[in-house]
This record gives structure tokens, sequence and C-alpha cells, in this order.
């Protein structure tokens, strides 16, 4: 009995030993089949399922097209500091000579250390491991070489369904022979460098790391070419088991694997024993300086920023035909997105808002910072955090931006609207000094206003309108300074609704059909921070509108160009009458105006904004230089209005809301803050008595070269600017039409667009369905001599 169990335990029975040595034989046949690169069939070998597999290789491609790895998006304010990163895998594709030559020498080492100088397959390693895997049941492991390595993750990289992915990590003999077919194909195609380098950046390193760089980065705190040996032992040894040997979660394990990795160096030659050993006395902690890489908006240093540039970018076709195509470019693409958000004006925008609207008030506090003459935006806050605990006061509703990029309403915005009426009333030539008897309350029949196509059509009642501020006689200036509804409505009555629609339309806030009613100029319409802060940056930039800009390029995985986003920008009404209107509102922020308390060290105008029963106020201000605007508005956790009236906001009581009173603190600390980053620049006095300015028709250019038509405006005082190709049946390289367009009186020193033509008209599209064309493009309409 004991002889007997000796001998069952110290060799092999007499089966075991047949089934090994023909193994062998057959494997000594596979591996001349395989060096002659597979010359397939397997004719003579080991029964049918060497045929089957046979069948099976020649069936197989030839080669494996190695698809551009995800890498992640990286988001960058204007000063090049990154403020967020997009990704499905933390990744950050690096060539291999950016990649330490430790780390190459060590991933060499311990997974391939032949690599260099075999071909796809590693007859010696090979044979050791099919005779390994039989001596231990015949599991198939071991003994693929880094090329093989690099086959099987760009398969499982690939792979689009369960049934691929379930192929690509099967432990069979035909997914190694599978490999081998593909590992040939690459190496008859590629470098051993280009193979190397792709299998160091599809790795897997753990801990969320894929690829060596984002793993450098994560676990050392730098870059994969600064890598040192102990560091690349560290994480050679990671790819044989990410997670069994992960740093964070098995120090004791990933500390021995690193060790393996050393002794193997040593073993080698790369480095003496003695260094080794000295090497593997570090402890792994002290060698550790972990960095968690953040993925996503919400741990951003501006998160609905961030939020507000994916919303924007994923409506551009430029990244994809769909919205899923775009997104799928945001999170893999690799790209560099450069913004326009400023930290400092970031930092100082959020301080402002959270001292004063708390995240789990019955209210929101929102601001918006936006630069006149280009649209750039450059700081967007608000007092709910970003995030799914509503109990805290989080939310991922952007309530600053436009309901499209952040899913919120908005607010009726009160009084900031009446700022259209009083620029189409300037205009129109009517004097500042111009006086209306504005009673308390008034009722104003339906047939005194005017709208573009006749007599306003109400329901009959007329508008019954209010003051809040008294009654008495007010001319332009004191009437604004101190937003009297009846002077408004009166004056209303003098320049219709048309011109002021048209006009709030050209300046980027679009009021809905149902409410274009005489009310409408009492801010009725919903809005939101960043809507308004554009439109007053109109008359900081002396009448120049620009759309709003939160990123000015993306560049590719590859650091080219992919789109540059130039600013968007037209001159909607003249120079004059925007430097009148700043006449007007800069009274607010002086003393007796409501702005008089929260004035900072630069010159400023403002107005502000209260709607009915105090749901919600605004102060809408700026600069020269710079356009905020602040909003409380009333709102529960579920985002249901409310009234301000009786609410703690941020720590105090309010009794009465009103725009000057608990927007206008928000706004005046905001612009306190970054008061010193804005030049000293003055608002231009508006042109003597003639208060619309010297006005001068721009000349019709349309069929002139861009060279004679630059000429000609700018003679005419006009300062010119390119407004690109548009179809036309223009002669190429003609003008096709100027925004504004021919005939249209401006100030000296305006900015007139030239768009110049293609010199082709495309055919319209032909449909079966009788179903139109697709959308047009942003033309205004305005313009003259189109072709």
């Amino acid at each position: 009995m004991s002889s007997r169990s000796e001998r069952s335990q110290g060799r092999p029975d007499a089966g075991r030993v047949a089934s090994h040595l023909a193994v062998m034989a057959a494997v000594a046949v596979v591996m001349g089949v395989l060096t002659a690169c597979l010359a397939i069939p397997f004719a003579g070998l080991v029964g049918v399922a060497a045929k089957d597999v046979s069948k099976g290789m020649v069936n197989l491609p030839e080669s494996l097209e190695a698809k551009d790895l995800s890498q992640k998006t990286r988001i960058y304010d204007v000063n090049g500091n990154l403020i967020a990163s997009l990704y499905d895998q933390n990744r950050i594709n690096v060539p291999l000579q950016s990649i330490s030559r430790p780390m190459v020498k060590a991933i060499v080492a311990i997974e391939d250390y032949r690599f260099y100088d075999h071909g796809a397959l590693d007859l010696k390693g090979t044979l050791r491991a099919f005779v390994t895997n039989q001596a231990n049941g015949g599991s198939v492991q071991g003994g693929s070489s880094i090329t093989q390595q690099m086959v099987k993750q760009t398969l499982l990289y690939q792979a689009e369904t369960d049934e691929e992915r379930k192929a690509a990590t099967e432990e069979t003999y035909a997914r190694k022979i599978r490999e081998l077919r593909y590992a040939i194909a690459f190496e008859k195609n590629h470098t051993k460098d280009w193979i190397l380098e792709r299998y160091l950046n599809i790795a897997y390193f753990g801990d969320g790391a894929f690829g060596v760089q984002s793993a450098a980065r994560h676990f050392f705190s730098k870059n994969a070419k600064d890598l040192n040996l102990l560091e690349a032992a560290t994480l050679a040894g990671l790819v044989k088991n990410p997670v069994g040997y992960d740093p964070i979660d098995n120090p004791e394990r990933a500390e021995s694997r690193r060790n393996v990795v050393l002794d193997r160096l040593a073993q080698l030659g790369v480095l003496s024993e003695k260094k080794a050993e000295r090497l593997k006395a570090t402890p792994l902690e002290e060698t550790l300086k972990i960095t968690n890489d953040a993925n996503g908006c919400q741990q951003s240093q501006a998160p609905f920023f961030c939020d507000y540039v994916v919303n924007w970018l994923l409506k551009d076709p430029v990244l994809g035909d769909t919205p899923k195509e775009r997104r799928t470019t945001l999170k893999n693409g690799g790209l560099n997105i450069q913004t326009t958000i400023d930290l400092d004006m970031q930092k100082a925008a959020d301080e402002a808002v959270s001292s004063h609207v708390f995240p789990q008030d019955q209210a929101i506090g929102g601001l918006a910072m936006v630069e006149p003459g280009t649209g750039d935006v450059r700081a967007l806050a608000q007092s709910r955090p970003m995030g799914t605990n509503k109990k805290a006061g989080e939310t991922y509703l952007n309530y600053v931006v436009p309901k499209k990029y952040g899913d919120a309403n908005g607010f009726q915005a009160g009084s900031t609207f009446k700022v259209f009426v009083l620029a189409s009333a300037i205009n129109q030539g009517i004097p500042l000094s111009t006086t209306i008897n504005s009673p308390e309350e008034m009722l104003i029949p339906d047939e005194e206003f005017e709208n573009c196509d006749g007599p306003y059509a109400g329901d009959g009642k007329g508008w019954p309108v209010s003051n809040s501020t008294g009654s008495g006689t007010f001319d332009l200036y004191s009437g604004t300074q101190q937003s009297v509804n009846t002077f408004f409505a009166q004056l209303e009555t003098q320049t219709g609704m048309c011109e002021p629609l048209q006009l709030a339309e050209d300046m980027g806030v679009k009021v809905p059909l149902a409410q274009k009613v005489p009310s409408w100029i009492l801010g009725v319409s919903d809005s939101n921070p960043l809507e308004l802060a554009q439109a007053y940056a109109t008359f900081a930039a002396r009448g120049l509108h620009c759309d709003p800009r939160p990123v000015t390029r993306v560049l590719d995985a590859q650091g080219q160009p992919l789109k540059e986003f130039t600013s968007q920008c037209d001159q909607v009404m003249p120079g004059a009458t925007a430097d009148a209107v700043n006449s007007i509102l800069r009274g607010v922020m002086e003393p007796g105006g409501f702005g008089q308390n929260i004035a900072i060290d630069k010159p400023s105008a403002g107005k502000t904004g209260t709607n009915q029963n105090n749901m919600s106020v605004w102060f809408a201000g700026y600069t020269p230089t710079l356009s905020t605007v602040a909003m409380v508005a009333g709102a529960n956790q579920l985002g249901h209005w409310v009234s301000l009236n009786g609410q703690t906001v941020g720590g105090t009581t309010i009794y009465e809301a009103f725009g000057s009173t608990v927007a206008g603190p928000i706004w005046g600390d905001a612009m306190s803050a970054v008061s010193a980053k804005l030049p000293p620049e003055d608002f231009q006095a508006p042109p003597g008595d003639e208060i619309a300015g010297v006005l001068t028709s721009v000349p019709d250019v349309a069929g002139q070269s861009v060279e004679a038509a630059t000429q000609t405006l700018e003679t005419a005082g006009f300062t010119v600017a390119d407004g690109g190709q548009v179809n036309s049946e223009v002669g190429e390289g003609l003008v096709a039409y100027t925004s504004p367009g021919g005939g249209t009186s401006l100030s000296s020193g305006d900015t007139v667009t030239l768009y110049v033509s293609t010199g082709y008209v495309p055919p319209p599209p032909t449909t079966t369905d009788g179903g139109g064309g697709g959308k047009g493009g942003k033309g205004k309409g305005r313009g003259k001599g189109r072709g």
C-alpha cells in the first residue's frame, strides 16, 4: 500500500506519460508548422481536432486592424490650466520615445525578455508553456510574447459583443493560435518598437489607469518619460494581474511583485544584484504618490461651466453626425478643448454666489460673466452644487444657461427687459430729455401699441400697469434709473413693439410668440444669467452683439486643430445709441440710483430687475470690458417657483425682495473681486445734443472686390470684419453682401461684416416625399445686394 502510494506520487502512470509524449510530439510538429508561418492545413497531426483548428486558421483574416485607442479628453481654461477630464478609459497615448528607458527595460524583462530577438512566437517559451500546461491538467496559460499579448488586448478592446469578448479571453488552444496568426501579421507589417509602444498604451495597469502614461500619472504623479527603475518595476509587475497586485488595495503583494521584476532585471544583467537588493529594500509606500484623475464635470473646478461646454459641443457636427457619435468623440477622442473661462473670475463668481445663497435655501442664486466684443464666457456659478443629493441641495440642472444647454426653464427677468425699449427710443431719435407724466397706476388701451403689422389686437381690456416706485414726471434718465413701469409703458406706445422685440432678438433674447404683448417689457419671459449677460455686453461693446462663446479651439488627439471657434458678432445698433444707453445706465450706479451701494472702483452701468410677486430678482451690470448678471430666484427643492418674500436666503430673512438689495450684492462682491483684472476704461460719451450721433449710411459694396469694399467702408468711417464665404450667384471672390446691409445708418467706427461669395448656388435637394431641405444658416436677412 505504501509503495503504491509512493509510486503514484513520485512519477506519472503509464497513461499520463504516453499522453505527455504525444502532446510533446504534436507540439514539435506544430512548432515546425508555425515556424513556416502557419503553412496549414495540419495534415498528419493528432487527429480531427487538429484539422478543425487548421481549418479555422485558414478562415481567419490574414491581419487584424489596430483601431485607435480611446483617450481621455481634457478641458482647459483660458490660461491653459486643466479644469476637467472626460473619458470612458483613463488613457493618454504617448510615443515610445516619451517612455523612460527603465520602463521599457522592465516591461520587456518580465513579460518577454527575448522580444527583440524572436518573431511573433517565442518557440522556447511556447514549448515550455505547452508542456507545463499538460502537466497541470491541460490549462492554457503563459508562453505569450508581447506581440501576442498586444493582439489579445486589441481583440478585447475592439470587441463589440459579449461573444467577441468571450472569444478574446477564453483559455483554449484555438484562441492561442488565432492570436498567433494575427501576431505574425503585426510582426510582418510593423516594427518591434511600434508593437511595444501599442502594448504599453493599451495595457491595463489597475485602479482605472489604462496605458503607461496614465498609470505613471496615477501612481507616481509624473509622466512616463520620468519613471525611474523602482517605479518602472512596480508598473511592469502590474500588467500580469492589475487587480491582484494593485498597490493601493494590495500593497504587500504589489511590493513582492515589484521585487520579482527587480530580480529578473538583475538576472538578465540589466542591473547588478547589489543594486537590485538595495532597491528592493525601499518600501513601496515611499515611492507612491497617488493622483486621482477626476472624470466628468462634477469633479471639475467649474462644474456648470464644464457642463455648458459639453452640451454646447454636443450640438456641433464637427464631432460627429449624431449626438451619440459626438458624445463618443468627447469621451474617447483624446481632444484638447480650449475654453474661455477665467479661473480667477470663476472663483470670484463662486464665492459671491455661495456667500449670499446657500444650497438648501428655497432659492437659487446664479451669476454669469461675459466679455463684450468677443462673447467669451468668463464664469458661470450657481448656488446649488452638481450632484444627485437633493437633501443637500444638489442638482444637475444648470440654471445659469439657456434651457437647450442646461435643461432648466429659467426665471422671469423683470425690468431688465426695459433696456430694449430704451435703446429703440434713442435709435428712433426720441430725445433723452423727453418727459412723460407717469401716474402710479394707469390703463393703456391695446390699440395704442403698434406691432409689426399695425395696431396691437389684444383682448380689448387694455394693459393695467402700476408702479412700485411712486409717480411723477420722468425723462429717459430718471425714468430708467428709477425703473418706472408707467413711464416705460407709455414710452413703448411711442416706439411701438416691433423694433424693441427685434432688437431683443438681435441681442440674443428671444421672446416667445405668446408673450409678445405690451407687458413683455416688464420681463414676463423666462431668461437666465448667461442670456442677459451677453445681451447687456452689447451695450458695453457699443452696439456690437456677440453670441456667447465658451470654446475657442478643439484639437484632436494628435494636437492638430479640429475646429477654431471664432467670435460670432453683428453690429445691431449704432454705437452712439449704445453710448446713450450706457450714459443712462451708469446713473443707476451713481448717487440716487438703485445700484449706488454696490458700485465698484471702475466705471460701470447697470439695471435692476424684479418680477411680479418677487419670484425672482436680478442685477445686470457691466463695465466696458466685462458684463455680469446676478440672479436670485425663489425655488423649492423640486425647482418649483416660490416667492422670495419671507424666505431665509443666505442666512438672512428677506421681507421684500428687490434686484438692488438681493441680487445686487452678489454682483458687487463678484465684480469687486475681479476689478483689479479689468482695464481702467471708461464709456464713450454720447455725442452732444444729437443723441443718436452723426449717423452715416453704410455704402452698398455688393459685387465689389474685398479690397475695394474694405477701402470704401473704411473711408466711410467703419470698421470692417471678415464674415467668411457664403454661397451666392455673385462672382467668386467678390462681396456677396454685408451685415448690416447697405443703406443702414450707423455711427462712425461701427463694425460692418463682409461676406464673400463662393460663386456657387447649390441646387435644391431632390426629395421623393415632398419634404423641404435642411435648416439654413444664421442669416439675419438684413443685408442688401445678395446674389
